[in-house]
Parts: C-alpha cells; sequence; structure tokens
C-alpha cells in the first residue's frame, strides 16, 4: 500500500497534485502544533508532536466508514 502511495505521489509536484494536498496537509499540522506549543516547547518537542500528528491523520479510520486494507 505505501509502494502506491509513493507512486502516486511523485506522478506530479505541481500545485493542485495529490503530492501538493500532501504538502498542504503536513505544513498545516505542523502550523497547528506550532501555534498550540510555541509558547512551552522547543522546536524539537513540536517538530516530534507535529510529526506524531501527521501520522495519525495518514492511519486515522473513520468508524463510520470501511476500515483500511
Amino acid at each position: 500500500m505505501i509502494k502506491e502511495l509513493v507512486k502516486e505521489l511523485r506522478k506530479d509536484k505541481e500545485p493542485g497534485s495529490y503530492y501538493h494536498s500532501w504538502q498542504c496537509n503536513i505544513a498545516v499540522a505542523f502550523q497547528d502544533e506550532f501555534n498550540r506549543s510555541y509558547v512551552k516547547n522547543g522546536v524539537h518537542e513540536i517538530s516530534n508532536q507535529a510529526a506524531k500528528n501527521f501520522l495519525d491523520l495518514l492511519i486515522y479510520v473513520d468508524e463510520k466508514k470501511e476500515e483500511v486494507e
């Protein structure tokens, strides 16, 4: 499944592409975590939490919908 994802991400990096949509979502996850944590944490803690948030979004399964294969 990851191979399929990588294949699709590699096809096009232009604005509006699948790659670009991933880029935007990752950037927003980082921005959100930065905004929540800036005052109390350093960049290492913020970036680690942003990475966790990204992975949680990546593996999220909507229980109302079919489970990911």
